[in-house]
């Protein structure tokens, strides 16, 4: 298994090239606007301001995934439940990146009180969702037709485990 670190300001443009291709090009993302470096900055100052991690996976020395988790939703009862995400740059895909990043970050909502972690996928991202079943979650819900994207409606898979 590939190690993670804590990311740290410097790993900002690998991150957002990561982030921008996803956008571009899969449905892991529902956004369609790339972003630059200031908004992945501010992303970043805001999720480990919250005390939230953000970890990388490096290959050969380069940072080829990211993960992190934030608030699963803004309301005090769900404090102790967590979503999160965790992209892998399309070269480095199928090396047990993503496996790493989500067991690391399991670890660290354990060490800060978290019940629960959400994974919020869409349903057409099967590799995905097959990582989640091997890695103990189940699905909870499937809401269909909530998001848009490259012209065409997409159903989300909730998914869940505890930490």
């Amino acid at each position: 298994m590939i190690p993670t670190r804590t990311a740290a300001e410097a790993d900002l443009p690998a991150i957002t090239a990561i982030y921008n291709h996803a956008v571009l090009h899969t449905t892991a993302i529902w956004n369609e606007t790339v972003v630059d470096l200031e908004n992945r900055r501010a992303w970043y100052r805001a999720r480990t301001g919250q005390g939230y991690p953000v970890l990388v996976a490096e290959v050969d020395g380069a940072v080829a995934a990211y993960g992190t988790f934030g608030d699963f939703r803004a309301f005090e009862g769900y404090r102790f439940t967590v979503e999160h995400s965790v992209y892998v740059a399309e070269a480095a895909r199928g090396r047990g990146i993503a496996t790493g990043l989500i067991e690391a970050l399991a670890e660290r909502a354990r060490g800060l009180g978290k019940h629960v972690l959400v994974a919020g996928i869409a349903a057409d991202n099967e590799p995905s969702l097959a990582l989640h079943r091997k890695l103990g979650f189940s699905e909870t819900g499937r809401m269909t037709e909530v998001g848009f994207k490259f012209g065409r409606w997409l159903d989300l898979v909730l998914m869940q485990r505890r930490p």
